[in-house]
């Protein structure tokens, strides 16, 4: 099977992104192209197997002006919440399917906006099977993309019993990487466990205290 490391499709564009002037000091270097199937992405040189992620709350609906695009997903874990919550686990392994692609990802089970991370192709009819028949449970959600001086903010609208759960994705290359803070980022969730996709299957939203939607326990932006 061919193989692909680091979010190849879904998070090219903050890694290949250049500016003429200006922008943010990780966004100038020389770009190496890298391919999954039909697509091609100019990465930053991270790790190999490393994703630096910060997730945040969105204040309002004024993001929704800047969606470049949307695609909807599809995922389920064949290793998740259950069997890293008894230990059985180091990693939880996901099921993805958006638009003509699909993979399978390895995520470490961490706390953390710097968790190692591996993504592997595969063709979207086995991803349908893996999720109707190997999977407990499937999360579905809207991801808009949205492009703030030139840094790619992915904006997950969760569906199903995740309904009205919003969270705004940004991929950067270094831990302490400095990155735009639009008026509608809110709170920062990368270090609250349930905001992870993973356990969004477990313990959706739907079923969430009011006290776990504040988020009060997360950092503020």
């Amino acid at each position: 099977m061919h193989g692909a490391t680091t979010r190849e499709v879904a998070r090219a564009s903050n890694r290949g992104m250049r500016k003429s002037k200006g922008g943010y000091p990780w966004q100038h270097f020389s770009p190496t192209p890298r391919s999954r199937g039909n697509i091609v992405a100019n990465k930053v040189h991270l790790p190999m197997g490393i994703e630096i992620e910060r997730k945040f709350l969105l204040r309002d609906d004024s993001w929704r002006a800047q969606v470049e695009r949307s695609e909807h997903l599809a995922q389920g874990y064949l290793i998740g919440a259950a069997a890293l919550a008894a230990g059985h686990a180091r990693a939880s392994v996901r099921v993805r399917h958006a638009g003509d692609e699909a993979w399978i990802n390895i995520k470490a089970a961490r706390l953390g906006i710097e968790r190692a991370e591996y993504d592997y192709a595969i063709p979207p009819d086995d991803a349908d099977a893996l999720l109707a028949t190997l999977c407990d449970g499937v999360l579905s959600k809207r991801r808009h993309h949205v492009t703030v001086e030139g840094v790619l903010f992915e904006i997950d609208e969760f569906l199903g019993d995740n309904a009205g759960l919003v969270v705004a994705e940004v991929e950067l290359p270094q831990v302490d990487a400095a990155f735009p803070r639009p008026s509608w980022l809110g709170r920062e969730v990368s270090a609250l466990a349930r905001y992870y996709n993973v356990n969004l299957v477990a313990h959706p939203y739907a079923r969430w205290t009011q006290a776990e939607r504040d988020a009060n326990d997360g950092a503020n932006a």
